[in-house]
């Protein structure tokens, strides 16, 4: 058994194999660390996440796996907060209504609410694109102020041209009843349950504590994991894969055969790597799959420099950073004498200005954008660190739904014991948790057949943070599961 790559999809499948089938499973990984986006990066004895990790989820077969693996100790119950910078001006994020007609004034406020009810009553005809999805349940004007910069940078492209395949699952809906119900209501009694909106469990030192711990608990159970490992080739004998072949630093290849492979590796990637060939038509819907890359600046500063919120999305124009996290709020184990660690994230293509930029050229843009936010002051900056991060995106455009269904067709005919799982495995803007239930599926499918469509997995049209109605959603790990009111 094989197993490609070592982010929470693969070490999921190694660790499901290993410790609850006595599967030995050889898990290759392409980069020297484990956890994939979800790691935990140190340098100069300072840690930081790739992107910002909240522990939360729906599906209790995924909690009960992190604690499982993780002691529930190491885990930290942490209040969440961000907000949107706008106009020299925080808002609450998730919106709140109250809140963001008070910034933007009387008069603006009047005419987003106005925007908003004509939108109700006379929604846009088309909202199959992003921008209709979110004019048709905020309104024009509310779409302009706090959807569209921040979506475009995000993406690179112009909300018209973005499908709506992902709004659902990532941005809540207004209800402006709710909205005002809420305003007017008497504080929140403490016996109240806090959804997972404003609560979440973060490992102690960052998430690759968990997959850290993930990969060890794998390999003691007989698994093996190879980093600096690419994958170059799979080799196929009829309709099945055979062998996987994965170059060694010298440029030399070695295969390793298998019955089966769980491939959580980019699926153009997958696609080209096949021999005999996919057919042309295969190969080139693999070809037009895009991705968007990150990197994210971490900066050093005095404590007291830092801001309350987890992380702030940054919508102003004026500025090509996205979003800053602040790591001393996800976790004090983080950060050290005094200090904390601001990550300054910039979406962005490989071959574009920002990513060929030197280290020191990004730390010096980063230090002036958060002073030009107001933030922090250039001299307060004591170091700062530079990670890029390839292909952190699956891109969604007009076309990608037809290449993946081509793929996904041609792999159940002529790839049978190949199963892709995790964001880029399936080409899905999949949260760690949707992408964990991907790779038990795949186990499953693996050893009894079971016969799930991995490929639907985190397809359902729902809030992603909202919990069940009187669903007990905030608990320590270890604790009883969430039980329905």
């Amino acid at each position: 058994m094989v197993v490609v790559g070592a982010g929470p999809a693969g070490l999921t499948a190694a660790y499901a194999l290993g410790t609850r089938h006595g599967i030995a499973a050889t898990v290759l990984e392409a980069t020297h660390e484990v956890g994939g986006l979800s790691r935990t990066v140190e340098r100069d004895g300072w840690r930081f996440d790739v992107g910002g990790h909240r522990f939360f989820t729906k599906v209790p077969e995924v909690q009960a796996l992190w604690e499982e693996i993780l002691p529930g100790e190491d885990f930290m119950l942490r209040p969440r907060m961000s907000r949107i910078y706008y106009r020299e001006r925080f808002f609450d994020y998730p919106l709140r209504l109250p809140n963001a007609l008070a910034n933007l004034g009387p008069a603006e406020g009047a005419r987003c609410i106005a925007s908003y009810l004509r939108a109700r009553l006379s929604p846009p005809a088309d909202q199959s694109t992003l921008e209709g999805w979110i004019e048709a349940r905020f309104g024009r004007r509310l779409y302009r102020h706090f959807f569209k910069a921040y979506n475009e940078k995000l993406w690179g492209v112009p909300a018209a041209e973005l499908p709506a395949d992902f709004a659902a699952q990532r941005i809540r809906e207004l209800s402006l009843g709710r909205a005002l119900a809420d305003a007017l209501r008497p504080g929140r009694s403490g016996s109240q349950v806090t959804s997972l909106v404003d609560r979440f469990f973060y490992p102690a030192y960052g998430p690759g504590m968990l997959w850290e711990r993930c990969r060890r608990l794998a390999e003691s159970a007989g698994c093996r994991v190879v980093t600096d490992a690419p994958v170059r080739s799979l080799r196929r004998v009829r309709d099945r894969v055979v062998a996987v072949g994965r170059a060694l630093p010298d440029g030399t290849m070695v295969e390793h055969p298998c019955d089966h492979v769980i491939t959580s590796m980019p699926l153009p990637s997958l696609v080209a790597g096949f021999t005999p060939k996919a057919p042309d038509g295969v190969l080139a819907s693999a070809a037009a799959l895009r991705h968007r890359d990150f990197l994210t600046v971490a900066l050093v500063v005095p404590a007291a420099a830092g801001f309350p919120d987890n992380w702030i999305y940054v919508h102003a124009p004026e500025v090509r950073a996205g979003r800053v996290q602040n790591y001393g709020s996800w976790s004090p184990h983080l950060v050290r004498d005094g200090r904390t660690v601001l990550g300054v994230e910039y979406f962005v293509q490989q071959d574009d200005d920002l990513w060929r930029r030197d280290d020191d050229a990004l730390v010096r843009l980063a230090t002036d954008e958060v002073a030009r936010l107001g933030l922090v002051r250039p001299h307060l900056v004591e170091a700062g660190y530079v990670v890029r991060v390839e292909k952190a995106y699956p891109f969604y455009d007009a076309g990608y739904r037809e290449h993946v269904g081509r793929i996904a067709a041609w792999l159940r005919e002529h790839a049978v014991n190949v199963h892709p799982v995790g964001r880029n495995g399936l080409h899905r803007y999949n949260n760690q948790d949707h992408s964990m239930v991907t790779a038990l599926r795949a186990v499953d499918n693996v050893v009894r057949g079971a016969g799930h469509d991995v490929w639907a997995v985190n397809l359902e049209a729902e809030y992603h943070e909202a919990a069940a109605p009187g669903t007990t959603v905030v608990r320590r790990p270890g604790d009883a599961r969430p039980s329905s009111a």
